[in-house]
């Protein structure tokens, strides 16, 4: 298999095997209009498995979203063929507008303007919850 690299974009690597087409859809991949590309279950010496995206655009990408889906993965930043920038990702403290709340007495259901916030409350076990109700968060992944 031979993909071509990029000159300016996005690599997000050390995506947990089987995660990168839920990061795709959360981070709203399909509505660009340049390359892409997924790569599924790499043989990775440090993973066993893993999962890659390309992305050969320079666009700003919601680093919470891939915190949420699968911290400790990494993102590079690729300016003129070269990495320019590594960033190791972790579990965002607070997520805004990435999941919503289920809770169907929650003021974000009436008050459709509210952002849904939610908070990291247990590290450990990837626990949030909703600042307005305290609901917990329906893990989608």
């Amino acid at each position: 298999m031979n993909i071509d690299s990029i000159q300016n974009g996005i690599v997000i690597d050390h995506i947990t095997a089987g995660k990168g087409m839920k990061l795709y859809d959360l981070l709203n991949l399909d509505e660009l209009d340049c390359s892409i590309a997924i790569i599924k279950n790499v043989q990775s010496k440090k993973m066993g498995r893993k999962d890659i995206i390309k992305i050969d655009a320079d666009i700003p990408v919601n680093i919470d979203v891939i915190g949420y889906i699968d911290p400790g993965a990494t993102v590079n930043i690729i300016k003129n063929g070269e990495r320019a920038e590594k960033m190791n990702i972790r579990m965002p403290s607070m997520l805004t507008n990435v999941i919503r709340c289920k809770n169907p007495r929650c003021i974000t259901t009436t008050e459709q303007e509210l952002d849904h916030v939610f908070k990291l409350t247990d590290k450990e076990n990837k626990v949030y919850r909703c600042i307005y109700c305290e609901t917990k968060e329906e893990r989608i992944i």
